[in-house]
């Protein structure tokens, strides 16, 4: 039995917390909200997050941070993009040096246009490795046992495979690689998509319209990551083309969520007003528009995206400016 701790009370931190406890370890569930965290201890569930699913006798809830990460070997970060830093910022002094750390983080921040790993990786030092954890993974489905494929990328090859051995279940499999890059942009991305997709599927323009957004949405996440240093193929797997698919078709998908209450004529502050849980592909638009800049790599999906949301484009003119754009060849780059 190991120690781990997870650093996240929503229900990504909850599921992951569930699904360790469940394969043996000792888990430390750190959760930032005094209140939540003690209506947790008590209730054991997550009544906000994830209230179908009892807590394990092997998940302890916390609310001190250094009490989570002191003396544990894996510390796993399920913290929305935004809030990375500061989290990390807070437990770096209490964690061990040979501590090896988990993002499941997926986004930009939004300041810098770092990804998660490299924000985890200025807040506690370059002695510790990062693993990234990505993949087609709704937090609910995990926390009841079904079947779920992720994958795991480190450029530490022991570290990822520490991760692949401690997080395996029979129904959690997890994949390797090497290309952090690809994976955290293929993860970061794919919500931006999302939200588009939301929005076909609310205006009715029909599957082959889905179809085509999530087939050139792929396309563009791709171009932008391959700039960035990734691997091709790396977006034609988990990370990539499988994130997009369900993210995009998923009915617990919060930014296809997003897309579809966008699509209905209700404001992007409402909608946000009204979820619990956060939509990473609202902040990631902008943040992918400017690291598209930094590459010189064309984003049209996300260009009208950040106009729908920013107000500036309705939606049939969304839809009108991606379709009218001049014909190309289909690996052209900027199609």
């Amino acid at each position: 039995m190991r120690s781990i701790a997870v650093l996240g009370g929503g229900s990504w931190g909850t599921s992951l917390a569930v699904h360790l406890a469940r394969a043996g370890h000792d888990v430390r569930l750190w959760v930032r909200d005094r209140s939540l965290a003690a209506d947790m201890a008590a209730r054991r569930s997550n009544v906000v997050y994830l209230p179908d699913v009892t807590l394990p006798a092997g998940v302890s809830v916390m609310h001190s941070i250094g009490d989570a990460v002191t003396d544990t070997t894996l510390i796993v970060c399920a913290i929305p993009s935004h809030g990375c830093r500061a989290v990390m910022r807070a437990a770096a002094p209490n964690i061990a040096s040979k501590a090896t750390l988990v993002s499941a983080t997926k986004g930009l921040e939004e300041e810098t246009l770092l990804r998660p790993s490299e924000v985890i990786a200025q807040e506690i030092g370059p002695d510790h490795a990062v693993v990234v954890l990505s993949g087609p993974s709704f937090a609910s489905e995990v926390a009841q046992q079904f079947p779920t494929a992720v994958l795991v990328a480190s450029r530490e090859g022991r570290a990822m495979e520490l991760v692949q051995e401690e997080f395996r279940s029979p129904y959690f499999r997890l994949y390797g690689s090497s290309d952090v890059v690809g994976v955290e942009i293929g993860g970061a991305l794919k919500n931006v998509i999302a939200i588009a997709a939301g929005v076909v599927e609310e205006v009715g323009l029909g599957h082959n319209a889905l179809a085509a957004l999530i087939t050139r949405g792929l396309a563009e996440v791709t171009r932008l990551a391959c700039a960035a240093g990734a691997r091709r193929e790396t977006l034609a797997g988990l990370s990539g083309l499988g994130d997009l698919v369900l993210t995009c078709t998923g009915t617990l998908s919060r930014n296809r969520h997003v897309g579809i209450e966008l699509a209905r004529g209700r404001r992007l502050a409402d909608v946000l007003a009204g979820m619990k849980m956060v939509a990473e592909g609202v902040r990631t638009t902008s943040a992918a528009l400017a690291l598209g800049r930094r590459y010189d790599v064309e984003l049209p999906i996300t260009t009208q995206m950040a106009e729908v949301l920013a107000g500036r484009c309705d939606i049939r003119a969304a839809v009108d400016a991606l379709m009218l754009r001049r014909q190309r060849a289909e690996a052209e780059a900027g199609s």
